[in-house]
């Protein structure tokens, strides 16, 4: 069987709860795997949950339950949240399942018996916040570590380090010599300048004795798994690490991420799997942050934006939309509530529903609800073919290049000429003069084809409304591919339409 195209999103920590950023970068992930799919490609898309570390042990302290009674009551409050978001994930990963243990251990061993592994000493300076040991190079000017570190305390404890340092100038050379491997090209700038300074060796646990609840070392039961080598093994232990499927769906095409976790992705992961003889991922993209009105979210200020109040409002394709068409997959963006009303009511509600709704009302009122035969060509004709048919042909190039907004703005683009079309034409005015009944059913018949277009076009970003318009066209809910949206005239005439109705109503 050929390879699945394969993509990921991080796995989101279990102790917190989704918000915007979390629901951004699903959504994101998910688009890109509906246009795979859409461009006739098998796709696997998985997301997750990381459930170790000591964060998780002491809230499940603080609860007085188990960390895995406390893992299993935080986790629907994901896996509830995706279905509600339209997300098309294939699988969702939890760290701590047995298929994850058993792949975790399986690497570990595979490490150790080549010597990648060592035990030794440890004296430094260690955030429980980050569940990380910190060195000089974490510190600011001012000699002390950074707020986001939290309490920083002082250890000595023997650990188990893995010989990071010795692939740093392979790992370099790599990012340099794959320009692709890390998008966008400023966060690949951004890892090739961490890289100029020593990677050091990586402790891989943590003694049993401080924290238990982890993924204990297969060579060593008294420690556990550090928790990140434990988080970024769930990519292959989903694509079926050690099973025939694996070959099938690895390497990932696509590691989707948030940029603070690009050294885990970009520096720790490549080393993880050259060393265990693992092909590499073929691109890790990292996006950027939100913020609300200019200031950071944070629970405290009461600026969070909680994506499942907006959907309730809203509706989950203009949440889908909104995240789409505001920025360029990897830049930061401000979300302001003024701002996505503007697009709500301008462009979904105007251009895309205005057009939809008054094409098929017109068919409705000139022609009795039957799709009409076009006839009298016109040079309108051919330019609005014509851009529909570029529109549709930029698209894969779009989605390779992860310019997501971009490929928005290209669609918008076609439906606000649809719109120029429908005003040039005047179909009212054609209805008033039998002699033009020809020319007026063309023109119809363009605007339903037009709107035949829009919807496999949309489809990865607002499939719910996507699937709205074919219903209104009278195509039911039949699969759907890429190559329609090429053709011209795929809709047969003098078949009735489905029942319309407004897409995005207006609201104030």
């Amino acid at each position: 069987m050929p390879k699945q195209f394969y993509i990921t999103t991080p796995i989101y920590y279990v102790n917190d709860r989704p918000h915007i950023g979390h629901a951004y970068c699903t959504i994101v992930a998910d688009v890109i795997a509906r246009a795979h799919r859409l461009m006739g490609e098998e796709v696997f898309f998985l997301t997750g949950l990381d459930e170790h570390g000591q964060k998780v042990q002491q809230a499940a302290q603080a609860k007085g339950v188990t960390p895995q009674q406390f893992c299993d009551e935080m986790a629907p409050h994901w896996e509830q949240l995706w279905p509600k978001l339209l997300i098309s994930n294939n699988d969702l990963i939890r760290t701590t399942q047995p298929r994850h243990k058993h792949v975790v251990q399986t690497i570990l061993q595979k490490l150790y018996d080549a010597g990648e592994i060592y035990a030794s000493e440890y004296e430094g300076w260690y955030s429980t916040r980050a569940e990380q040991f910190l060195t000089e190079k974490e510190m600011g000017p001012d000699g002390k570590f950074p707020a986001e570190y939290g309490e920083v305390t002082r250890l000595k404890e023997k650990n188990y380090f893995f010989k990071m340092s010795k692939y740093q100038d392979w790992l370099i050379a790599h990012i340099r010599d794959n320009p692709g491997f890390v998008h966008p090209d400023y966060r690949r700038n951004e890892i090739l300048g961490f890289l100029q300074k020593p990677l050091g060796d990586l402790c891989i646990s943590r003694p049993a004795t401080r924290l238990a609840w982890g993924i204990p070392l297969p060579f060593d039961a008294d420690y556990v798994t550090y928790v990140w080598f434990d988080a970024l093994t769930n990519y292959v232990t989903a694509a079926g690490y050690g099973t025939p499927a694996f070959e099938q769906n690895w390497p990932a095409d696509i590691h989707l991420i948030g940029k603070e976790i690009l050294l885990f992705h970009a520096g720790y992961w490549p080393i993880m799997l050259k060393a265990a003889g693992i092909p590499l991922p073929k691109q890790i993209a990292a996006h950027g942050w939100w913020t609300r009105d200019g200031q950071k979210m944070s629970k405290s200020v009461g600026n969070v934006v909680d994506p499942v109040a907006i959907v309730e409002a809203w509706g989950a394709d203009a949440l889908r939309y909104y995240l789409l068409r505001e920025l360029p997959v990897g830049s930061d963006g401000d979300w302001a509530d003024t701002n996505f009303e503007r697009r709500y009511n301008g462009e979904l509600a105007n251009d895309l529903g205005n057009l939809v709704n008054r094409s098929l009302s017109m068919i409705n009122r000139y022609c009795k609800g039957i799709l009409p035969q076009p006839a009298v060509p016109d040079p309108l004709d051919d330019e609005l073919r014509a851009l529909a048919a570029a529109t549709a042909k930029r698209f894969p190039d779009r989605v390779a290049k992860l310019e997501l907004n971009q490929l928005l703005g290209d669609i918008w683009d076609f439906i606000r000429r649809c719109n120029q079309y429908v005003d040039q034409c005047a179909p009212w005015a054609l209805a008033k003069d039998p002699a033009k009944a020809a020319r007026l059913g063309t023109v119809l018949y363009n605007l339903a084809e037009s709107c035949r277009v829009i919807s496999i076009l949309l489809a990865p970003f607002i499939p719910t409304t996507a699937a709205k318009i074919r219903l209104q066209l009278g195509l039911g809910e039949a699969p759907i591919v890429l190559i329609e949206a090429q053709l011209w005239g795929m809709l047969v005439s003098n078949r009735p339409l489905g029942e319309i109705a407004p897409l995005f109503p207006k609201k104030q």
